[in-house]
């Protein structure tokens, strides 16, 4: 079984205080694909994801799908209507086959309480979300579509750059995935791939996408902003 140690907010407490935890936890496993989270629902339990992947998507008013952020084990998720009571702002999916621990919103309230440490690290994680936000609004107001694709790139790029200012994105990204962080078409994400692939920005290789020079890439999207 999975040890609660592994969810972010937990990283500080010591065996007693995570036995502590587990008392008040629940544990359910969902399938690749299944809803975890259904948008605007009433339901505030907090999701701690102990393996596997989720994706938190929203919609426009046309009906297609953004993906506002992928979490992975050690991740949660759903805090924020556990810590209000508003409705779910977001629908939560499994990526993969995802084991997760459940805390109700009363449990998660006991556990923050109890424990001041787990507390703080749900503030940074709120902080962190409003980065995001902040972050997904600035590109939208003042990228084009095809620079919004390119800066996704180069943000991926840049988290697994090496000492020689190469990354390995792997597995390839996924034109559609793409797509939904940037709020743009699967076409216009190929198009973009298409055009820094003869450009030398990126070129497929196995196991996944490289970018030999990642400040090339980021040179390349200052120009095109420019």
């Amino acid at each position: 079984m999975v040890k609660l140690s592994v969810v972010g907010i937990f990283a500080d407490l010591d065996e007693s205080a995570i036995a502590d935890v587990e008392r008040h936890v629940n544990r359910k496993t969902f399938s690749a694909g299944a809803q975890i989270i259904e948008p605007e629902s009433d339901s505030s339990d907090v999701y701690l994801i102990l393996s596997g992947r989720v994706r938190i998507v929203n919609y426009s008013l046309s009906g297609r799908e953004i993906t506002l952020e992928e979490i992975g084990a050690g991740g949660c998720v759903g805090q924020l209507s556990a810590i209000d009571g508003e409705p779910r702002s977001a629908c939560v999916i499994a990526v993969d086959d995802t084991n997760v621990g459940i805390l109700s919103p009363a449990n998660f309230e006991k556990v923050v309480k109890s424990h001041p440490s787990v507390a703080w690290n749900v503030i940074g994680e709120l902080a962190r979300i409003v980065r995001n936000s902040t972050r997904r609004i600035v590109d939208v107001s003042t990228l084009g579509a095809n620079e919004r694709v390119v800066a996704e790139i180069l943000r991926r790029a840049s988290n697994v750059c090496d000492g020689s200012g190469c990354a390995l994105l792997s597995p390839v990204p996924v034109h559609s995935e793409v797509a939904g962080r940037v709020s743009t078409s699967r076409e216009t994400v190929a198009r973009v791939m298409s055009t820094l692939g003869r450009r030398q920005l990126v070129t497929k290789v196995d196991g996944g996408l490289m970018v030999p020079d990642v400040r090339r890439l980021e040179e390349f999207l200052s120009e095109s902003i420019h």
